[in-house]
């Protein structure tokens, strides 16, 4: 490491430079990312939903559809209306009255089950398809294209148009994510270092690695919104300690020695700073790497993004950061003002004295509060805590008021099944509670249906591959229990006919996605305790150590995940896999560095009570800053998104901050104190205390 060091230093301007240089293909890279905006496409291929949609998708045609509410128009006036949406590129097709009956002859003509479909009091109802698949640009690009030509009192509910306008909302809010992360995390760094000028480099230094992530997210070739939106702030929070490990080592190496140079300095801190940078960033890796164990490809999508930026976040801070810090010495060491954030002084006795009743009180408070987490309330129906003026969001509502609908199932028969056993199957259907209509084609064809009525203009939609299509609407909004229920139902009345029958449309696919995240759950959280109890019995050689440490964060995050339940706040469906994979990888690194510490101070031959008072006092200022760090940069967000989804992850990661902080200053250390003779029998090398601190 000292060559790679002197390296850095020598040609330090040179690095820059290219440093620099690689920004102009990461904004490229960034400028050609897709973000995707349907998190229901991250569900498992397998999942009987997403097979549904392939069907749907390669051999009907509908990759996606939206439904157009008119109010108060005339029959001509729809048919002008669908003419206009039809011509819109990536619209496929507008299915109305007029594809099976001439608008000159009455709506009575038309069969009850369509009309019922397609009319209601002064409101009619048209069926748009788009060439691709719901999030897609050239179908977000058709939708907005569809709201310029529609009257205002006309509404496009759906997926897709629910995604486009997710997509409106995350454009327009993830600068302000990154402004207001930056402002607060420029607050708490001003008020935790002396320069003034050192967290202004520390910003600039930053945005090397985050727009390096970004742009070489193009080799994901699309990532989720909740990863554009969360990856600039976890980053900010979760690295920000690397640069300030490399500026108190370098400013620590200058006042060794009157005769030290800036450069010598800085070699020093490199060397020393590499070491402990890269065993701490290990865990936060290891954590965001196992969200890959998810069957739901969103946890690989935050995963591999987040792990990628750390990475690149310590590459940064060893090659580019020291090059920052030379050119802007003087300022930084010119322009100072006094901290707030210090060393605590009477702390490190309270806990010394009270150790055995802190620990208690963790165990009280950790009964209690698993009880709580493991009762918390989760939603699985994104859509429903989108602001109400969002225009799909109208769209929606005009679909339940107007037509009984919240959701369509789409069910996949065999095309071998007889006509009669497919109005049998469509009447069982009709009969289960909750279900409004079912439209099928043989509906439509026999005894009482007119002449001049054309069942073939209609066949294509729902006769396909080998399958026929059937269309229910329900009464129920999907991933509720009512609708698990009804689709279970169905799923009773397909057995009898068609044992290979497949049902897809939101309600099913929220429902595998329940299914999908309770079993993901249980796996992240398994995996991420495995991955970072073995760093931490690799990194002290311990068995007792890994126990100690996982502990003191898990109780973190059990009373972080337990508060909502609290508080009566339900939370979305992927916050606990999520938020308690980031907090253990993230904030174990303060239990580390106050373990490191304590053994520190034990080899210096002091007694267990004053290695770990010393251990708490002088770790505390990088702790607390670091912990304020990550809070500012995720609380702001959740203050002002309008999006519940990132809303709630900012409020829970903040919070879990400030509990891994209180947990590591109080907890680990009563823990480590007490539990010292087990750990000095479990672990290699491990400095015997001076005394008997149990005396």
């Amino acid at each position: 490491m000292d060559r790679i060091s002197k390296f850095i230093v020598r040609y330090r301007n040179k690095i820059l430079l290219v440093a620099v240089l690689l920004l102009i293909p990461s904004v490229i890279g960034y400028l050609n990312t897709g973000i995707n905006y349907d998190i229901l496409s991250y569900l498992p291929k397998e999942a009987e939903s997403m097979k549904g949609q392939e069907v749907l998708d390669k051999d009907f045609n509908l990759a996606s559809v939206g439904m157009m509410v008119t109010n108060d128009l005339s029959d001509k006036e729809v048919v002008s209306l669908k003419d206009k949406i039809e011509k819109i590129n990536g619209v496929k097709k507008v299915f109305w009255r007029d594809d099976v009956l001439d608008i000159t002859f009455p709506k009575e003509m038309i069969p009850e089950a369509l009309q019922k479909q397609l009319y209601s009091k002064d409101s009619t109802l048209m069926i748009v398809t788009f060439e691709e698949d719901t999030a897609s640009e050239k179908t977000m690009d058709a939708i907005a294209k569809i709201k310029e030509v529609s009257n205002k009192d006309c509404y496009l509910g759906g997926m897709s148009a629910i995604a486009q306008d997710t997509k409106d909302l995350a454009n327009s809010e993830t600068v302000k994510y990154a402004v207001i992360a930056v402002l607060l995390s420029l607050v708490v760094l001003y008020l935790g270092l002396e320069s003034s000028v050192a967290p202004l480099i520390f910003m600039l230094g930053m945005a090397f690695p985050i727009i390096y992530n970004f742009g070489t997210n193009i080799f994901l070739g699309k990532i989720s919104y909740i990863t554009q939106a969360l990856a600039m702030i976890l980053q900010l929070a979760v690295t920000m300690d690397y640069s300030i490990f490399l500026l108190h080592r370098y400013q620590e190496e200058k006042k060794k020695a009157e005769n030290t140079t800036n450069d010598m300095a800085m070699v020093k801190a490199i060397q020393a700073t590499f070491t402990s940078i890269t065993s701490s960033s290990v865990t936060t890796i290891a954590g965001f790497l196992t969200l890959c164990f998810m069957q739901l490809r969103l946890g690989g999508d935050i995963g591999i993004v987040m792990a990628k930026g750390v990475v690149l976040g310590v590459i940064c801070t060893i090659f580019v950061l020291p090059s920052l810090l030379m050119i802007f010495d003087r300022q930084i060491e010119k322009y100072t003002h006094r901290t707030l954030i210090h060393e605590l002084k009477k702390v490190p006795g309270f806990v010394v004295r009270h150790a055995k009743f802190l620990l208690l009180i963790g165990i009280c408070i950790f009964i209690p509060m698993g009880f709580a987490q493991a009762n918390v309330k989760q939603y699985y129906d994104l859509t429903s805590t989108l602001p109400s003026d969002l225009s799909s969001m109208k769209g929606t509502e005009e679909l339940k008021d107007k037509f009984n609908m919240n959701t369509t199932h789409f069910i996949l028969v065999s095309d071998t099944l007889p006509t009669k056993d497919i109005q049998e199957l469509s009447g069982k259907i009709e009969n289960i509670e909750g279900i409004e209509n079912v439209l099928a084609y043989e509906n439509f064809v026999g005894g009482g249906v007119p002449g001049t009525f054309e069942p073939e203009a209609i066949k294509d939609i729902f006769e396909n591959g080998g399958y026929k299509l059937l269309i229910a609407n329900s009464d129920y909004h999907a991933a509720t229990d009512e609708e698990n229920k009804q689709l279970d139902k169905i799923h009773e009345v397909l057995s009898q006919y068609d044992k290979k029958a497949l049902i897809t449309g939101e309600g099913m696919l929220s429902k595998d996605l329940i299914t999908t995240t309770n079993e993901d759950f249980k796996v992240v959280n398994v995996v991420s305790i495995l991955a970072i109890f073995v760093i931490i019995l690799i990194t002290f050689k311990s068995i007792a150590l890994p126990f100690i440490l996982v502990l003191a964060i898990e109780l973190a995050i059990t009373i972080n995940m337990g508060i909502p339940y609290l508080t009566h706040t339900t939370l979305p469906f992927i916050a606990g896999i999520v938020i308690g994979t980031i907090q253990l990888g993230a904030c174990v690194d303060y239990a580390i560095l106050m373990t490191t510490r304590f053994r520190e101070e034990l080899s210096l031959n002091k007694s267990g009570k004053e290695a770990i008072r010393v251990a708490i006092q002088k770790t505390s200022p990088s702790i607390i800053t670091s912990g304020c760090s990550f809070f500012a940069a995720c609380i702001g967000v959740s203050l002002i998104s309008r999006m519940d989804l990132i809303s709630s992850l900012c409020e829970l990661l903040a919070r879990g901050a400030i509990i891994s902080v209180i947990s590591i200053i109080f907890i680990l250390p009563s823990m480590l104190l007490l539990g010292h003779k087990l750990i000095e029998k479990t672990t290699k090398k491990w400095p015997i205390a001076k005394e008997d601190q149990y005396e």
